[in-house]
């Protein structure tokens, strides 16, 4: 039987190779995941995501699962939101990365469910949650469509999936986000974090992350409706939204 093909970045790996590839990159840059998020964005990846939950309708009283939650900078905006009477699970294949995200809201006297899963296989209810977010981890997925498919099973009808993720920019901005994308990050990578190659990684995954047409089609052939994407700094990055109608 032929070995299934994926990407890693511009490599093409074996399919069963892919989680561990992509767990060794978020294990080496755990510890200085969010420095690094703050010195490539500039800051604005905190004003992202913030936008993003504006998207999002949730509420006090709310249900809501942050898929890669990673370092849980979704997760305490969440938090913020559904109050007493929500609820908010953070989760996370990666178990580095989720410890740094439980750590961090333990120590902000923030406390919420953690767990550590592959968001291919949700460990979770059908019809549970009223919003699922997903920020800057679906381009890391193995096999993104079942992984949407497991985020539109836990929502209730009428639940909303919100996915932050890097996408295709502005056709006139894309020389000088390739000379950054490939020169300097790494570069940043290798001052700031000690791992110039998962950087190059993150650089090579964006371009092989469907674009924004390509990951809403992909959203509907879910199941999803009423999708739409809104692009921010000129398409760096898009926020995705769809519901779950039944």
């Amino acid at each position: 039987m032929e070995t299934k093909k994926t990407h890693f970045g511009f490599q093409e790996i074996p399919e069963n190779e892919k989680e561990d590839r992509v767990g060794e990159v978020f294990r080496s840059v755990a510890s200085r995941y969010d420095l690094m998020n703050d010195v490539m964005s500039g800051g604005l990846h905190r004003l992202w995501k913030r936008y993003a939950i504006q998207l999002s309708g949730v509420r006090e009283g709310s249900k809501v699962l942050d898929v890669a939650g990673g370092t849980a900078d979704i997760a305490k905006l969440l938090l913020d939101r559904v109050g007493d009477s929500g609820e908010v699970w953070l989760t996370d294949i990666n178990a580095n990365m989720l410890t740094v995200g439980r750590d961090r809201l333990l120590d902000g006297g923030r406390m919420t469910p953690a767990c550590q899963c592959n968001a291919e296989a949700l460990p979770f209810a059908s019809n549970y949650f009223d919003c699922v977010t997903v920020a800057f981890g679906l381009r890391n997925m193995t096999h993104k469509e079942a992984a949407i498919a497991e985020m539109r099973r836990v929502l209730r009808p009428g639940g909303k999936l919100l996915i932050l993720e890097f996408s295709e920019i502005a056709k006139p901005l894309k020389p000088l986000y390739d000379l950054y994308s490939f020169k300097i990050l790494p570069l940043m990578g290798k001052l700031i974090a000690k791992d110039e190659e998962s950087y190059r990684y993150l650089a090579e995954s964006i371009r092989m992350h469907p674009n924004q047409e390509a990951l809403a089609e992909m959203m509907r052939d879910a199941g999803f409706r009423h999708v739409d994407y809104f692009n921010l700094a000129g398409g760096v990055v898009a926020v995705h939204r769809g519901a779950k109608i039944e």
